[in-house]
Formats: structure tokens, sequence, C-alpha cells
């Protein structure tokens, strides 16, 4: 066991600084053409990105099968570390228009999502990913969406349904060595914070709680990270777009249009950005990766041009009197750790080798 243990303790350090996140290749909110799909991701390999993550619902399959062609043109012995995610099914929908944006996705694909955090239902998702991305192994799976957020008054069924089956399936796959690590891919933390106290996890996938504007798991989740080793994948570190834009006419946060204190704080982060001649999307990806829990950022990415500003963005240099500003100014909890100057986690030396 203590070799597996090492196993994962190395794969998980090697997933940062930042990840690709494939819910744009499954044509969120629009299509995007099968070329520029292909392109986006070869662009971030080749940039050095370590960690790719997708999911059955991301375009009802469609992520999966164009991160899996990708990866075997792009990636064929396998180095990548890849994720996906479990609790959905794919249903065949004969009734489906396929031209219609459906849950999000623009997607051709004749299916829709069904939840199911059983023990069945995890094997038969897991097996499903597997064929749809042409790989033998997925190294992370997480379980998608738990959580009142999604589920309202359902949250407690299917949170037991998972702990019940689910999280046994999950339990069985990396205990006997198909996958090497298993967590939440979520939208809150107080879940996370749930599920540890019921189960043995390995890395949450958080999105869009713990940013440059939100530190409320450093009172709850991230300090049982810190005593249990848990790590942790932070997405949406944009809050939905308005810390990649700034204030414009149609700021969103949190998958709406954004409300007056976020916006007069994002303004005032913008401005102390400015006196530093710092991007507030590069202090919004830098930020997170100061804790030492905290392995990645995963922003998503549209298009080549997308992926390389990220890139560039995750690994400018950011002194730290800046953060040190935001503090003082109330902007940033005291308590936040912050990126140090010239940290391995924001220069990673691994990027940036494009053509």
């Amino acid at each position: 066991m203590p070799s597996v243990q090492h196993e994962r303790a190395a794969l998980l350090k090697a997933i940062g600084p930042i990840a690709f996140g494939g819910a744009s290749l499954g044509n969120l909110y629009r299509p995007m053409p099968d070329e520029q799909a292909e392109h986006t991701l070869a662009t971030a390999l080749e940039s050095g990105i370590a960690y790719v993550d997708t999911a059955p619902f991301y375009g009802f399959g469609l992520s999966e099968k164009r991160i899996g062609r990708g990866l075997a043109k792009h990636d064929p012995d396998a180095r990548i570390v890849l994720s996906s995610k479990v609790g959905r099914l794919l249903e065949p929908d004969t009734q489906a228009d396929l031209t219609a944006v459906r849950s999000g996705f623009a997607s051709p694909e004749p299916f829709r999502p069904v939840y199911d955090y059983g023990y069945d239902a995890v094997m038969r998702s897991w097996e499903e990913s597997r064929r749809r991305l042409g790989r033998e192994r997925i190294d992370i799976l997480f379980a998608h969406d738990l959580g009142q957020r999604t589920h309202g008054a359902d949250h407690p069924y299917h949170f037991r349904t998972f702990m019940d089956g689910g999280y046994r399936a999950l339990r069985e796959l990396r205990d006997g060595g198909e996958i090497a690590a298993i967590g939440l891919g979520v939208n809150e933390a107080e879940v996370c914070v749930e599920a540890l106290a019921h189960g043995d996890f390995d890395v949450m996938l958080l999105a869009s709680r713990y940013t440059l504007l939100e530190q409320a798991p450093l009172d709850t989740l991230l300090p049982i990270c810190t005593e249990r080793d848990v790590r942790l994948v932070i997405g949406g570190p944009y809050n939905s777009g308005i810390l990649a834009t700034g204030v414009t006419a149609d700021s969103r946060y949190d998958y709406g249009a954004a409300p007056t204190s976020v916006v007069e704080k994002v303004a005032a982060i913008e401005r102390l950005c400015a006196a530093y001649d710092i991007p507030l999307a590069a202090a919004a990806l830098q930020f997170p990766l100061g804790h030492p829990q905290v392995a990645a950022v995963l922003p998503g990415f549209a298009n080549e041009a997308q992926t390389l500003a990220a890139i560039r963005l995750v690994t400018t240099p950011i002194a730290a009197d800046f953060w040190d500003e935001l503090k003082s100014a109330g902007l940033l909890r005291a308590d936040a750790p912050t990126p140090m100057s010239g940290s391995s986690k924001t220069n990673n030396a691994n990027l940036l080798h494009t053509k």
C-alpha cells in the first residue's frame, strides 16, 4: 500500500498549476467545430498543461469523445493526468432537439443525462467514459454535482445513495488500482465537508467557491483538507467571468448578472491591479494557488488564444505587496494564504514552451 499512496501523492502533485477544463469541448452554450476543439486541446498539451478534466455531462459525451481523440493523437503514451465524473448516466433520447441548447450544451449527441449515484450506475458510467475516451485508465473520478445547490430538497436522497453505493464503487476502483484518486466535483464547499465526514477522499474539484472574491472555505473545508491532506482543484476561478473581464455592462457572476456589491468589490480590486500593472485575470488565477492544499486551477478554454492567454496569466509575476494591499483594503481575507514570489506553483518551467 505505501507504493500506491506514493503514486497517488505524486499524481496529485503533478497536476498543477493550471489544468484543462473540458466543458467547452462539449459545445458549452454554443457549437464548436471539431477542428477548433482539437486545436484548443493540442495547444494546451503542447504548452505543458499536464491535467485534463472532462465529464459525461459535458455535451452528453461529446467532450469525452473529442478529448479521447485529441489524447490519442497528442498523448499516445498516456502521460497526461485525466479525470472524469460519475453521477449522471447518458440515456438515449429519440425526442431530443439536436439543434437546440440542452442543459447548457449545443450538442448533436442524442442523449439526456439522468442522475444516478448508485453502485451499478457509477460502475457503468466509468466503463462508458473509458469507451468514449478510448483510454484503458482514467486517473481520477469525481462524483459530479452532489449538493443542495443542484438537488435542493432531493440532496439527502442523492447523498445517501452515493455514500451507500457510488462511493463504495469508487473505493473498489481505487483500492483495486483501476483509478488513482477519488473525490467530488461540485459547486459548494458544504457537500465536500459532508462527504469528508463520512468517507475517505483524495481530491475535491470545487468550482467558484474559493476565489479572489470568495474565501469562506477557509473556515470549513480547507482546515479539514489540511488535516487529512486532501488536495483541491479550483474550478471557475473567474467566478463565471467577472474576474476575467472586470466590470462591464454585462458582468457575470455565479452564472448570472453580477450584483452591485460584487461589481463594487471587483472595481476596487481592478484599481489596485492597475496600480501594480497586473491583469485582474492573473490575480484571479494565481490567488487560489497560494493555499498549500490547492493543486491546480481549472479555467475553461474555448479556443487557442484563451488557452495561451491563461498560461501567460498564471505565470505572470505578482509582487507580494499586491496581496498585502488587498488585505489592508479589506478586499481579501487577512488569513488567506497568498502565492509567494517565485513559487513553483505559479511559475512552472514546463509551461509556455510553445512553438
